[in-house]
């Protein structure tokens, strides 16, 4: 396992005071991930995980209470049958007012939340077809109407 990065301390001749960064949410399942090289990026005020092309998850650990604080599964309502017999405390996030999402959480309060969370971490090394999509393309912002009213 890699050393965990110390917080950086502001020198006393520091032209700028330093930033503490953010504890990483649910660091364990980064951890487990290693062998499958995962990047990160900032998302919703989470940590999106990304394997090759395809996003995974997101790592959710706002203030409580917050029922989606957890690890959320990138998936499609057609896997959501077979993935809740591997996780039984799986369910749709609720943050986006809707009553099935293909976003999937595993609750941080759940007991096996834990246990739940490295079995998704080795289905994603597994290359499961259940979990991860690839993000559509994002638009330029340069492009379009809006580009060609500038000529």
């Amino acid at each position: 396992m890699p050393p965990r990065r110390k917080t950086p301390t502001n020198p006393p001749d520091a032209p700028f005071p330093i930033k503490p960064r953010r504890a990483l949410p649910h660091e364990f399942v980064l951890d487990a991930m290693a062998a499958v090289s995962p990047r990160t990026n900032p998302m919703f005020g989470c940590l999106a995980v990304y394997v090759g092309n395809k996003i995974v998850l997101i790592l959710r650990d706002k203030p409580a209470p917050d029922a989606d604080n957890g690890v959320w599964l990138c998936t499609t309502e057609e896997h959501h049958e077979s993935l809740r017999r591997e996780f039984p405390n799986m369910r749709s996030v609720q943050v986006f007012g809707k009553k099935v999402t293909g976003w999937q959480v595993l609750p941080v309060d759940a007991p096996d939340f834990e246990e739940a969370a490295l079995r998704a971490c080795e289905l994603i090394a597994a290359r499961d077809p259940r979990i991860g999509k690839v993000p559509k393309p994002r638009r330029g912002s340069g492009s379009g109407a809006k580009a060609q009213r500038g000529k």
